[in-house]
């Protein structure tokens, strides 16, 4: 099969790599779309030791099942999936909040991901897809599942409703966007989206209808907003966030840009602001944000780009260099 392996750091390449091996209890999936995450790009960059050359990456992802050794799933049957591979017994799955599995490992670090052809997983990780749901749409489950997490969780803090109060999100990549029309969904009119790239805030106020605004010219103004969301996750985004949350307010902290910062601990305690950190989702959050994305919660889509997976070489070095303006690109695999 064909596959985009991480082979240096700024390099992908398309070789031929062996078939996945059907185990007892997984499926393979034939990929249909996957989709480019930050995370990827970060491997790519060189930045995250777990990931290691040689490696496919990818974990966002809709496909067909084309062998199953497993009961729950049939040949031909269209799915997306959770790429947490989890325990199902320690604590935190017993809860139900198995995104955070004691033993957990993932599809496009400990094990091959889906920017190939083909692709294995348990079959314990599957969704199944409405046939009114278009693959590059189910592509974008993972990175909306991790927007509706967050900004569920983040309403359990809040004094206020969520429609009533002022929100700043910091980045308008995948996740930042994608909380952007999360947020509008439910009801969030006072909506300021910064983000550095010009074609993004385009994007951003067309789809989202948001106010945007490049925060390297126009600082975000201090003690404002009753929720701040950092989908970027850097020194700088952390500290801006800290400052341009209001006393009282809470500040949602998804992005892993970068991995050590400073905050600002006496404002944080001072003003009773409330630091919330969240990672990924549950099996829960990925099948609602199925029937979001079918329901088109997410608006049309339009600004997603897909390209082949012939093409993921220079769809990365895009991304790396800036030449597009979509905070997704979708990989296709071609197949015969």
């Amino acid at each position: 099969m064909k596959a985009l392996v991480y082979t240096n750091p700024n390099e992908v390449q398309l070789h031929d790599r062996p078939d996945p091996v059907l185990a007892d209890g997984e499926v393979v999936l034939r990929i249909d779309a996957a989709g480019i995450c930050g995370s990827d790009m970060h491997a790519y960059h060189g930045h995250d030791p777990r990931r290691k050359p040689g490696l496919v990456l990818g974990h966002e992802f809709a496909a067909t099942v084309a062998q199953s050794a497993t009961d729950r799933w049939r040949v031909g049957q269209r799915v997306t999936g959770n790429p947490l591979i989890t325990c199902g017994h320690c604590e935190f799955c017993l809860q139900g909040r198995d995104n955070l599995c004691s033993n957990r490992t993932m599809v496009g670090m400990q094990r091959p991901g889906a920017f190939a052809q083909a692709m294995s997983i348990p079959g314990s990780c599957l969704i199944a897809l409405p046939d009114s749901l278009s693959a590059t749409a189910a592509a974008l489950t993972e990175p909306a599942a991790t927007a509706l997490h967050a900004i569920n969780l983040s309403m359990k803090s809040l004094v206020r409703p969520l429609p009533e109060c002022r929100v700043l999100v910091l980045g308008g990549g995948a996740i930042g966007m994608l909380a952007a029309l999360l947020l509008r969904h439910y009801g969030v009119d006072q909506l300021d989206v910064a983000e550095v790239h010009e074609g993004r805030r385009a994007s951003l106020r067309e789809h989202a209808r948001c106010t945007t605004f490049d925060p390297r010219q126009t600082p975000a103004p201090e003690s404002a907003f009753d929720y701040v969301i950092d989908a970027v996750g850097s020194v700088v985004t952390r500290k801006t966030a800290i400052a341009a949350v209001k006393p009282g307010g809470v500040v949602m902290h998804i992005g892993l840009q970068d991995w050590d910062s400073e905050i600002d601990m006496r404002r944080l305690t001072l003003a009773e602001i409330t630091l919330l950190g969240t990672y990924t989702y549950s099996m829960a959050d990925l099948k609602a944000t199925v029937a979001a994305l079918d329901r088109g919660v997410f608006g049309n889509l339009s600004w997603v780009l897909r390209r082949p997976l012939s093409q993921g070489a220079q769809a990365f070095d895009d991304l790396h260099n800036g030449r597009t303006a979509s905070a997704k690109v979708v990989l296709e695999p071609e197949h015969a």
